[in-house]
Order: structure tokens, then sequence, then C-alpha cells
């Protein structure tokens, strides 16, 4: 029978515990934007690691529970802004329950040699199963997007965000192991290789451009006020795209800036369908007509029978008009459609506000036009991996990210989110033009620096001399290998660590004297 370890019966050493689980979490949020003090993540992941170390089960998974409460209800707040409590909360819930198996298996693999590269690997499966279950996944508060101002971002151009998200839990862990080891050799170990890790993306950047440059604006029209009331008033969204690309229009004639090659509208600049509303598409065309070169107009488009919408991204021409559209792939669930909408109900009268689901189209996005190929990720589709990439692969010189944050008023998700923009720069080695609705609008270039970038809720145009490239980074060319690489070594560690376990008790650190095996186990 297993000795149950010290202290783990005593209320005070649990509560003390559930209360540092909730602080990691909020030293986590440190991490990301608006704070963007980068070091806080392999701090907090370290800490993650530690608060579970040696605990039953049971209570490793609470732990990891309330590290996931701490991060998601401060970061992730601004989804309850318009809609209420509710569905932030029950947001924060689901996202944090992925961190219950995590926090579950620090604990496991803490039973093994090496352990800081295994509970890394855990890391990185734990974000591939939250990034695309349920319903699509969600991919906000990846330890990768935490990084766009840290040292790790190189690593991108090598192994994609996954790659990233492993180097910072990596570092993390070695850190845990330098605090709980007694063994010399072991602790210069863990000093040396967390250093080696965290310098190494200094080492890596993409390759050079390796194509002319185009001329690219980004016209950013501005919401006639805060929040959702928007969509109410979209002919003013329009009209404002169309006056701002007019006024592009009347520069460009003077000199005071350089004709564009291409425009860039954001995400919802149309609301009103312009292939069934006469007056929107007279509008959109005379602008684009005006300007005299291809725009890229972001439109809500109902489907045949007009039950349902789609998110849809048209390359309209100044001479033939509408052309090439892109559908985005991967709608928001609960933003853009209701999983179990008969149930939401139940639970708030926000639904209702989406009383039509979005459909995700099946292509991916690139535009051709006459001078460039240009990638598309429409939104929150900048945070999935497959999205961004397969637009680099299918041949993107370039990516055009079309967004709306009007939603989100003045919070902190319009930074987060162009974090992400700046970190697949970086992994694909490409020019980034954000197209804002109310802002941030931003062109990025392909090491992540902004060069260019709006304020929120003002009407402004970039314009902005924009290299294509056709250089691959090792990212863009092995894909998601190093992220199934990463999840098959996180499982089978965790194979190795229940096995472990079964066959003799498990060591407080397998360098050291071994201890007994957590109870519960």
């Amino acid at each position: 029978m297993s000795q149950r370890p010290r202290n783990h019966g005593d209320a005070g050493q649990v509560l003390l515990r559930a209360v540092g689980a909730v602080v990691i979490g909020l030293v986590l949020v440190l991490a990301f934007p608006p704070f963007d003090l980068w070091f806080t993540a392999p701090l907090a992941s370290g800490a993650a690691v530690l608060v579970v170390r040696g605990q039953p089960l049971k209570w490793s998974g609470l732990y990891g529970f309330l590290v996931g409460m701490g991060l998601f209800l401060p970061l992730m707040y601004w989804t309850g802004l318009e809609v209420g409590p509710i569905p932030w909360i029950a947001l924060a819930v689901l996202q944090s329950a992925f961190f219950v198996p995590l926090a579950i298996g620090f604990t496991l693999v803490q039973r093994l040699p090496a352990w800081p590269v295994w509970a890394a690997a855990v890391w990185v499966g734990a974000e591939a199963l939250r990034g695309r279950v349920p319903w699509g996944g969600l991919t906000w508060g990846k330890l990768a997007f935490s990084q766009a101002d840290g040292p790790f971002t190189g690593l991108a151009a090598l192994g994609g965000t996954p790659l990233v998200s492993f180097a910072v839990a990596l570092v993390g862990g070695l850190l845990a192991w330098l605090v709980v080891s007694t063994n010399m050799r072991t602790r210069v170990v863990a000093a040396v290789t967390a250093t080696a890790v965290t310098g190494a993306g200094l080492l890596v950047s993409p390759p050079a451009a390796d194509g002319p440059t185009i001329t690219v604006a980004s016209i950013q029209g501005n919401v006639p006020a805060l929040g959702l009331d928007f969509n109410a008033r979209a002919r003013v969204v329009t009209a404002n795209h169309v006056e701002t690309t007019q006024r592009l229009a009347r520069d460009v004639e003077t000199g005071a800036v350089p004709a564009p090659d291409l425009v860039i509208w954001p995400e919802n600049s149309s609301d009103i369908n312009p292939f069934g509303d006469e007056r929107t598409y007279a509008d959109i065309d005379r602008a684009v007509s005006d300007i005299g070169v291809p725009v890229m107009v972001s439109a809500i488009v109902p489907t045949e029978d007009e039950r349902n919408v789609r998110n849809t991204s048209i390359l309209w021409d100044p001479e033939t008009g509408p052309g090439a559209t892109y559908v985005k792939r991967r709608p928001m669930p609960f933003g853009e459609f209701i999983p179990l909408r008969g149930l939401a109900e139940l639970v708030t009268d926000a639904v209702n506000r989406q009383p039509r689901d979005h459909l995700g189209g099946d292509e991916v996005g690139v535009f051709e036009t006459d001078d460039a190929l240009i990638g598309l990720a429409i939104c929150f589709e900048v945070g999935v991996d497959e999205v961004v990439r397969d637009a680099v692969a299918e041949g993107g010189q370039m990516l055009a990210v079309q967004t709306n944050n009007a939603t989100f008023g003045d919070s902190p998700m319009t930074e987060q989110h162009l974090a992400m923009s700046r970190m697949r720069a970086v992994e694909h080695g490409r020019t980034v033009v954000v197209s804002a609705l109310s802002g941030v609008s931003a062109v990025i270039g392909p090491d992540g620096a902004v060069q260019q970038r709006t304020e929120l809720f003002t009407q402004d145009v970039l314009v902005a001399e924009v290299p294509l490239s056709d250089a691959s980074t090792v990212a863009t060319i092995v894909g998601p290998a190093p992220e199934w690489v990463l999840v098959a070594v996180g499982l089978g560690a965790l194979g190795a660590a229940f096995a472990v376990g079964r066959r003799r008790p498990a060591a407080a650190d397998p360098d050291e004297q071994p201890a007994a095996v957590p109870a519960g186990v």
C-alpha cells in the first residue's frame, strides 16, 4: 500500500495550492497584450508544473482548472462586453477544462527522467486539442501568441506556433527543474539548456523577401458607434469605406500618396449583400472605379435559400466588377454560428443576436491580381495554423487579414489579435497587411515588426510598399509535422509515465532519491 504524501489531506495546503494556481493563471495573462511581459509565460508554465508536482491526480486536475480560470477569465473578458457575463464565463469554463488533463499530464510525466521535455510536449498536445474541439476549437491564449515581442519568436519560422509554445513551456519546465532538484549536475544542465532554448529564436529569421514590391492600401472606414449597434447601421459603415476610398483616390490624383496596386477593405465593410442590393452594389462599384485598382471587399452574403449566410471576401475589379471570392473557412462558434441553438437559448438570449448561422467555405483563400497572389485570412482565422499555412502554400506572396474588432470596443482584444498576425508574418516570411473595421489596422514586416498602424475608432488609410515573396520558411514546408511529432511525444511520455507508476513507486525527481507514488493515482 502506497504511503500518502504529507499534507495532501490538509485543507490549508489544498487551499494554498488552489490560490497559487489562480495566481499562476493571472501571471500568464501578463505575457499577452496589452502587458506584453513575454517572460511571464515561461515563469507561469513552470509554476503550473510545480503546483501539481507529486499531487493526487484528482487535485492536479482541480489545480489545472483553476490555472485556466485565472488565465481565461481576465484574458477574454471582452467576449462579454456586449452580450453579458454568461457567455464570457461559460467560455472561460470550457477553455479551462482543457487544463484539467494538462495538469494531470504534468503530474504523471514528472515520474520520468528529463521530465521538462515531456511536460512541454504535453502542453503542445493540450493546445492542439483545444484548437480543434469542440466545434473547430479556439486558439486564444496559446503560449506562442504571447511571444510577438519575445526571443522565442524566430522559432516560428522553423516549426510554426507549436514549436514556439513548446520552447516556452520547455524553458518553464527547466526553470522548475532547477528549483526542485538538489543534484548540482542536473541544475547546471537545466540552467544551460533553458538559456540556450531562450536564445535559439534570436538566431533564426525568416528568409528575405525575394520578389518585387507592390503598393497596398488598407482602408479603415470606422463605425458610427461602439459595440454591436454598427450592424443596424450597415449602410453607414459601407458609406464610410466608400468615402474613405474616394478620398484616397483624390489624394492619389494630387500626388499626396502613391497610387496603390491593391486596396483592402476590412471584414464586415458591407453587411448588406451587394449582390442583392442595387444601391450597395453601385456604391462599392463607384468607389472601386474611382481608385482604379482591385479592391478586396468583405460582405455578408446569404445562402441561396437565405436561411444562413457566408462571410465572404470579394475581389472587386474596377472594370469587370466582382470576381473571385473567398468564404471564411472557420466561422467562430457562438459568434458566427450557434451550436446546440435550442440549448443555448435556454442559457442566454444573447444567441438571438445571431439569428442566421455563418456557413464555412472549403476553398483556400488566395486572390490573384495582375501584380501578386494574395493569401487571405478573415479575423479569428489568423489564429488557425492550417488556414494561414494553406494560403501561403497555395502561392500567397503576402497575407491580407480582414477583421472586425468593433464588437469588442477598446478592449485588449485588438492588440491580442494583432500579435497573432505578427507571429504569422515570421512563421511564413510574409508581409501581413491587417485591415480592421475600426482598428487596429497595420502593416507588419516579415520579421514581425509593425511598420505602420492606425488607432482604434478612427477613420484612416495606410499606404505601404509591400515586398512580395515566393521563398518558403521551414515551417511552411514541413506544415503540421512538428505539432504532430510533439503530440506523439507527449502521448508516448504519458504512456511511459503510467507504466512506470504501475511498476514501481514514483520518484519526486528521477535524478534524486525515490519517493512514494502520489495517492489517488
